[in-house]
């Protein structure tokens, strides 16, 4: 093993992190060399900097004029000079501060500086890179986005267990989430997902069940079990009902216990608008941990990035930096955020005067983006099919038996219209 590696093990010996790292995570390091170097000549080079593999003219980065024409207010280097692998330190900084604002639970000395990621994707999966080794045990609920058994189970090769998102009584269900882990932990270890607002269902956990949540892993901890959990936050802060918890589960675990690591994986991607610009951020929490080890876990994080993505899209932070240091950033989101609460409450109303009992039941859902259909009768795939094909309406189908609707990207007076041909649809399947 490299001695770089080996050092940054020792410096987290006796935590979470050394009794959770893979394999690979345990080998990554940063290496002390090019990018190291260039990053500390950047500092301290005055008279020239020969480093990096960049084209500079009068100390810019060479541009060409197409490129420069639709950027006219960055400079060159705001727009094509390569980034920091773990991002743009202004962009980090402002990031952490925003978070610790949105989630006064925080305690912004046991939370590391986040780094930047190209989406929550990639966050997700440089994670799994870190904490999941062949044949560890993943937890994640039952619906969920297709992405996390291919990054876990596929990829991964983990074994991957899931539990029901809902009790009978339509509440979160907590029990199912410890029991799975509980039951099928391995060599001492586990690694949860979570992910509110849950895609698909839009649902997020009210303050009870949060607190509950985060107390049943606490519990998990306190019987010895080491548990990695992965709050995945790709739609933090569209919350519609007042009873729903409105920080990240990330505030309640970042601090809860020396066997508990917390990772939180947000991002611009919905939080602001901005999907194309694949911007996310991974940050990390345990009872515990201390400065020392947040850094040495965030060298590992660069080299997982260093041996994957290099480094994310300067143009794409230099923005979301511009954005966030905006004085009308906040006024604007909040207008956008309206938007989508007005829909939530069309799609709510709609859904009142609806006939229960018939082939559609709304799974329960307060927040995001989304809404899901349970089918009573018949095939969730004919229906979505038949919607497309004869209504031109395009639906997400999930496992043949519920029906994913994204009211987030239909306008508000259009959603009556959607919603009657999505329950016309579905009786005259199940008719047939």
């Amino acid at each position: 093993m490299n001695p770089i590696a080996e050092a940054l093990n020792s410096q987290l010996a006796n935590t979470v992190v050394a009794r959770t790292l893979s394999l690979f995570g345990k080998r990554i390091y940063f290496p002390k060399g090019i990018v190291a170097q260039a990053t500390e000549a950047k500092k301290s080079a005055t008279t020239f900097n020969a480093t990096v593999g960049i084209a500079l003219a009068d100390g810019e980065p060479m541009i060409l004029p197409t490129i420069q024409d639709n950027l006219p207010r960055l400079s060159p280097a705001e727009a094509i000079d390569y980034a920091p692998p773990g991002g743009d330190n202004r962009l980090r900084a402002l990031w952490k501060e925003e978070m610790l604002r949105k989630n006064p639970g925080l305690v912004d000395s046991k939370v590391s500086v986040p780094a930047v990621v190209p989406g929550i994707t990639a966050g997700i999966s440089l994670s799994a890179d870190l904490f999941v080794d062949e044949g560890d045990t993943v937890v994640f609920s039952e619906l969920c986005w297709d992405n996390y058994p291919l990054i876990f189970e596929t990829r991964a090769q983990a074994r991957c267990f899931t539990h029901p998102v809902f009790t009978k009584q339509g509440g979160l269900n907590i029990d199912a989430i410890a029991l799975t882990l509980r039951t099928n932990a391995r060599n001492n270890k586990a690694v949860l997902v979570l992910n509110f607002p849950h895609n698909p269902t839009g649902y997020a956990p009210t303050k009870q069940e949060a607190e509950a949540l985060a107390s049943a892993l606490v519990s998990l901890a306190e019987e010895g079990l080491n548990l990695v959990v992965l709050c995945d936050d790709a739609y933090f802060g569209l919350f519609y009902e007042e009873e729903v918890y409105r920080q990240s589960i990330f505030a309640l675990l970042h601090n809860a216990h020396e066997n508990l690591l917390a990772i939180k994986i947000d991002g611009a991607t919905k939080e602001d608008y901005v999907w194309g610009f694949r911007v996310g951020f991974l940050t990390f929490g345990a009872f515990g941990l201390q400065e020392s080890h947040f850094e040495a876990l965030n060298q590992k994080v660069l080299g997982a990035i260093r041996t994957t993505i290099s480094s994310s899209s300067r143009v794409g932070q230099t923005l979301l930096y511009k954005e966030l240091s905006s004085l009308v950033y906040h006024g604007i989101k909040g207008k956008y955020a309206r938007v989508l609460e007005e829909r939530f409450k069309t799609v709510k109303k709609i859904l009142d005067t609806r006939e229960t009992g018939k082939t559609l039941k709304a799974l329960p859902f307060n927040s995001g983006y989304f809404m899901t259909f349970e089918l009573s009768k018949g095939s969730s795939e004919d229906l979505r099919r038949h919607l497309l094909k004869n209504e031109g309406i395009g639906t997400i189908s999930l496992q043949d038996r519920y029906l994913r609707l994204a009211y987030s990207s239909v306008d508000n007076r259009d959603l009556k219209a959607l919603f009657a041909a999505v329950f016309q649809a579905a009786d005259v399947l199940a008719e047939q």
